[in-house]
């Protein structure tokens, strides 16, 4: 491909990818991207899902060189009018605003695009995005369920294009550095890790079906998931502890820390999982646990997740981070920096960095959500390694996803190590996927 290739031939030449037509494997690398692109050629994104974490995508993506928020998506009428003014302030243009998807996915000056819906969404979007020739940076978690996971898996391994998980603490400076000296040995042979979350978050109430309120548009926010009538506490937030749409607090933020436990240990799928918990804090339509213990169990590691919603009490002064165990000491790493103990639980190390990070909110922004989506667009533009590809991203989504169906079913999982899928056990097996409203069933 010559390099002076303009704008509108690399919108071409990814157009003829995504429709599958004339293009050998490889012909467009990330190396051949940067060539097409070009040092001055901008990446356009399409921000969808404006409600809480989509606004730290457009604080993000206004930190990034050459890049710019060109549209923005959202079911919510109030949702797109807030934004609109934020983004015209960063970027000093007014996005074009859509409320359907499929139409924003239709504007080829739409590069990539970002997704920070509702998790039933997640994949299905993600999938579309990929077949419109968009790059996707995508909100964790990757998936609703363990088959979408590995739906994203095999369409970005036949694509062109990139997919970024959103688990932002991939490209934290600090916990980069503190994997690094755990590889090195400074905690000597790693064997344990322990994840938590901690929060207060109130009663949801008892949900009463009403009129959809003239702002929202209820059928595309319910797009795969198969119809359900509205009831008053579902939008915008408490969809979160609702099967249907959600994963609960596992998945919500679960994802981070357990992520950071892999990392550490150097693991993948766990041979058992067992999960206890339940809804205890309070009486309501909250259909998910508000407090969990899980427990992974590999042949010579082991990994425990905690989560509890509804009572903040927090581990070693932190309401969210991980602690590394090893023969020769322990690590405690968060979003704000890291310390390193040796045997005699004496502190040898302790770093805090400076930079804001939000860490308890609904938004999360700060420096490594914007670190994430640099490497992002570096990635697009000149071919930089992704920090959280989503064939990496998904094992831990696939981790925690287990641990809710451990929850569902009551009983340890025995699992394939080599796939995360559940052995021997008819009725927890039939939660590895979900049924989908006719028509809008994901596709490949």
């Amino acid at each position: 491909m010559s390099p002076n290739f303009t704008r509108r031939d690399f919108i071409k030449s990814t157009a003829i990818v995504s429709t599958g037509l004339a293009m050998g494997a490889g012909s467009l690398s990330a190396k051949n991207y940067s060539r097409i692109m070009g040092a001055n050629d901008r990446v356009n994104f399409g921000v969808i899902g404006l409600h809480g974490r989509g606004s730290a995508h457009i604080d993000a993506i206004a930190t990034c060189s050459n890049a710019a928020v060109s549209s923005i998506c959202d079911v919510d009428r109030r949702e797109l009018d807030k934004s609109k003014l934020k983004v015209e302030k960063k970027f000093g243009k007014s996005p074009k605003l859509e409320k359907d998807i499929r139409i924003l996915l239709e504007d080829k000056d739409v590069d990539a695009i970002t997704i920070a819906t509702p998790e039933h969404w997640h994949t299905p979007m993600t999938l579309m995005g990929l077949q419109a020739g968009k790059h996707v940076y995508l909100e964790k978690p990757c998936s609703h369920n363990p088959a979408e996971g590995i739906m994203l898996i095999n369409a970005q391994a036949n694509s062109k294009f990139l997919i970024q998980m959103g688990n932002q603490q991939r490209s934290s400076v600090h916990t980069i550095e503190a994997m690094k000296k755990i590889k090195e040995g400074v905690l000597g042979e790693v064997y344990s890790g322990k994840a938590w979350y901690s929060n207060n978050r109130k009663a949801i109430g008892i949900g009463k079906v009403v009129p959809v309120p003239e702002y929202l548009d209820w059928e595309l926010w319910q797009g795969p998931a198969p119809r359900v009538a509205y009831k008053d506490i579902y939008h915008p937030y408490n969809w979160h502890w609702f099967w249907h749409w959600g994963t609960g607090e596992t998945l919500n933020n679960g994802t981070h820390e357990v992520d950071l436990c892999l990392w550490a240990l150097g693991m993948e799928y766990p041979k058992k999982v067992t999960a206890s918990g339940g809804r205890y804090h309070f009486k309501d339509d909250w259909e998910f646990y508000d407090t969990l213990s899980t427990s992974y169990e590999y042949d010579n590691k082991m990994i425990t997740w905690e989560g509890r919603s509804c009572n903040s009490l927090p581990h070693y002064g932190r309401g969210r981070g991980a602690s590394i165990h090893g023969t020769e000491g322990s690590m405690i790493i968060d979003r704000d920096g890291y310390e390193i103990y040796n045997k005699n639980s004496e502190r040898i190390f302790d770093y805090k960095k400076s930079e804001f990070e939000e860490s308890m909110g609904t938004v999360g922004g700060g420096e490594m959500t914007d670190k994430h989506f640099n490497n992002f667009v570096n990635a697009i533009r000149i071919g930089e390694k992704l920090n959280s590809p989503i064939n990496e991203g998904n094992k831990s989504v696939t981790m925690l996803q287990l641990s809710n169906i451990a929850w569902k079913v009551g009983r340890t999982l025995n699992l394939d190590t080599s796939t995360g899928r559940i052995q021997n056990d008819k009725e927890a097996d039939k939660m590895w996927q979900r049924e989908y409203e006719p028509g809008w069933e994901p596709k490949i």
